[in-house]
């Protein structure tokens, strides 16, 4: 059996560090028949390695851009993930921020590049003037998509701030996805560790 779990730029990932993350995350829920618990692991393992390989990219990626690379990541502190959330890109993803603290600071780069337009920030108020409503509107039940009156919302100066930073946020979330995307591209995988939804081997599953 190959001693790693994938290549990253001609470089191997060992597999220790896949199983270490898998003895520090709880399994799915264990399935009864044989064949399907051995499908089950075989995923999770295929999982814990886009885990594992996402972690390696943005450590590579935070050097590139000149950031300081964080300690090594321990597996024992890896948040609980929802074992049905198991071989979702979501997951995947969810995991790696939770696992990794160099993806948490790429995340947190990206983010600060983003800027957003200020005609942007008013569009979004003006389309969910809904979210906007004062508390002594929502106390009184006023239907924003009725007759409001102007009081009933917030002024745009007061939500300008919340808005531009959840705008910021959405923006540097797509950008991190972006860069996966396009990070994990040329990525070998060793037989048995590749993506849960990569249709080339029959366990495959996607789900959104």
């Amino acid at each position: 059996m190959t001693e790693h779990a994938a290549v990253v730029r001609g470089e191997p990932v060992p597999r220790h560090r896949v199983d270490a993350l898998l003895q520090a995350v709880p399994a799915r829920d264990r399935e009864t028949h044989p064949e399907s618990l051995a499908r089950a692991e075989r995923q999770r393992r295929r999982w814990a390695t886009q885990v594992v390989v996402a972690d390696e990219l943005a450590r590579r990626a935070c050097v590139e851009r000149g950031l300081e690379p964080p300690e090594e990541v321990s597996p024992s502190g890896v948040l609980a993930i929802a074992g049905t959330d198991v071989a979702d890109l979501g997951s995947i993803v969810a995991a790696t921020l939770a696992h990794s603290p160099a993806a948490r600071l790429l995340l947190t780069e990206l983010e600060r590049q983003q800027e957003v337009p200020e005609a942007a920030v008013r569009d979004y108020y003006d389309r969910n003037r809904d979210r906007y409503l004062t508390a002594d509107a929502l106390r009184r039940g006023v239907d924003p998509f009725g007759r409001p009156a102007p009081e009933d919302f917030l002024p745009y100066e007061q939500a300008r701030e919340g808005i531009a930073r959840e705008l910021t946020q959405a923006a540097g979330r797509r950008a991190f996805f972006d860069w996966f995307d396009q990070a994990r591209a040329s990525v070998v995988y060793a037989a048995g560790h590749e993506h849960p939804g990569d249709p080339s081997h029959p366990d495959h599953e996607h789900r959104h």
